[in-house]
């Protein structure tokens, strides 16, 4: 058998902007996104803070240190700039993989820096 896990989060930072004609997607700083162990297309869960909002959506790489935190398309509607989110991650392990499996967990500081 096979379980659904918490790969990665990214917890409570920023939403830098919005862009509503954008394709899609959440565009993430890369350096944020290289702590988290988060790939470009992947898929990640998005939950607001602010009201409450929950999305799923695909990762796209930001500019490495820029601390931008850009959701694209539909989501924009979901988001206000300055909203605070947490982005989560998923992987399928066995039941004995996920036991040990630690997921990689980022906490950003006020200005979307990567702290682990």
């Amino acid at each position: 058998m096979q379980i659904q896990v918490v790969k990665s989060k990214i917890h409570r930072v920023s939403v830098t902007g919005a862009d509503l004609n954008y394709i899609g997607s959440i565009t993430i700083d890369e350096a944020l996104m290289d702590a988290a162990n988060i790939i470009e297309g992947e898929k990640v869960s998005i939950v607001n803070i602010n009201n409450g909002e929950r999305l799923e959506t695909y990762a796209i790489k930001g500019i490495r240190n820029s601390g931008e935190i850009t959701l694209n398309g539909p989501a924009a509607r979901k988001v206000q700039k300055g909203d605070i989110i947490i982005i989560i991650s998923y992987g399928i392990l066995t039941i004995e993989e996920a036991k040990v499996f630690k997921p990689a967990l980022v906490f950003p500081d006020e200005t979307n820096n990567s702290l682990r």
